[in-house]
């Protein structure tokens, strides 16, 4: 059986390095906010191509605390309106509710499945104060003309980059696009931990204070607390690892990038709708997803085959019990896509052995 992701054979290949890691980490006892967490965020921040990198403990608390930053800072207020993607995971739309601030979905590119500019324009109006773009499966959304209009309308624009480790355009990496990126360091992701992860790059000097503040309890200097703050901060430990695995991230992106290209070029299936891609940096391809119109019977012919697949992801957040009051929104668009999405195996492990078989049974469905 080839496996969607094989996230024990992806940490294998570190394994020496990561119990070297663990061994330091033990002896050192400085396990909260200690230097590997402050290495990690400068290699970060330089790798993004942003000058600051705050570390936290998930990517769905990089968003919110970016956002809880800029209420703050008096760039947003309670109640301001936030355009998002329809078509994106739950943690994105969960972040603007838990900072207090209220979600305007957008429907997506049908070619990219993410933000489309067209419909940013026709949505946007005047209680509008930021807009999130997501990176989704991946691939930059179209940072070039969504930074234009934000610039122009003077509206924030936020980076949900949490599957885009990595992604580049005109060589300016994910991370220093936009206002402020919001990463996961979720395990299965390109730059994944042994646990969860995240971390905020940002080139305000103001913000990255701000939220260094609120990821520490509102803390600069134990026991004084100067702001109400949260209990979020990326392990030292996990920051370890990650500094580990940053350093052979343009490799695996690029084995990514491989893989992809050789489905997209040797499938030849017309009940198989392949991704859009440009050939470009701009996709690391954390996930490889495909359209079909019978998904369960698409997803059980590969069963058989011993072809394991995912579906990111079966229910849009706008028909989700937690958020119903969004459920008669007029979204077909994405509840055409999250009807009919699936994911395919990829990753720097597998063998051209395993790309060769996951091709073969495409073309045989």
């Amino acid at each position: 059986m080839i496996q969607f992701l094989d996230v024990h054979k992806i940490n294998q290949r570190f394994e020496n390095d990561f119990q070297q890691a663990l061994k330091n980490s033990l002896s050192s006892s400085n396990y909260i906010l200690g230097s590997n967490v402050s290495n990690f965020e400068s290699e970060f921040a330089a790798y993004c191509g942003s000058k600051y990198c705050v570390g936290v403990a998930n990517g769905l608390d990089a968003l919110t605390l970016i956002l809880k930053g800029y209420i703050h800072l008096g760039k947003l207020a309670e109640g301001d309106k936030v355009m998002v993607p329809a078509n994106t995971f739950v943690a994105t739309i969960l972040s603007v509710m838990h900072a207090g601030l209220e979600p305007v979905f957008v429907e997506p590119n049908e070619k990219t499945f993410n933000l489309d500019y067209d419909n940013v324009k026709k949505t946007f109006n005047e209680e509008i104060k930021a807009i999130i773009m997501v990176h989704l499966y991946g691939q930059l959304a179209d940072v070039k003309a969504l930074k234009r209009f934000s610039k122009s309308n003077n509206l924030l624009l936020i980076a949900d980059a949490a599957q885009a480790h990595g992604a580049k355009h005109n060589q300016t990496r994910a991370g220093s696009f936009a206002d402020a990126a919001a990463f996961s360091f979720y395990p299965s992701k390109n730059l994944g931990a042994l646990g969860d992860g995240g971390a905020i790059t940002t080139s305000d000097v103001k913000l990255y204070e701000t939220i260094r503040l609120l990821r520490n309890y509102g803390s600069s200097e134990k026991y004084k607390n100067e702001v109400i703050g949260y209990n979020s901060r990326l392990d030292d430990i996990q920051a370890a690892f990650l500094r580990i695995k940053l350093k052979e991230l343009d490799k695996d992106n690029e084995k990514r990038r491989t893989i992809a290209k050789r489905y997209l070029s040797e499938v030849h299936n017309s009940k198989v709708e392949m991704p859009f891609y440009d050939g470009s940096e701009n996709h690391v391809f954390y996930a490889f997803v495909v359209k079909v119109e019978d998904r369960t019977g698409f997803m059980n012919f590969l069963e058989t085959k011993g072809v394991s697949t995912l579906i990111h992801y079966p229910i849009p957040p706008h028909k989700q019990k937690a958020l119903q009051r969004f459920s008669n929104l007029n979204l077909p668009i994405t509840e055409e896509i999250h009807k009919s999405v699936v994911s395919l195996p990829i990753s720097p492990v597998m063998t051209s052995e395993d790309v060769d078989t996951v091709i073969a049974v495409l073309n045989a469905y």
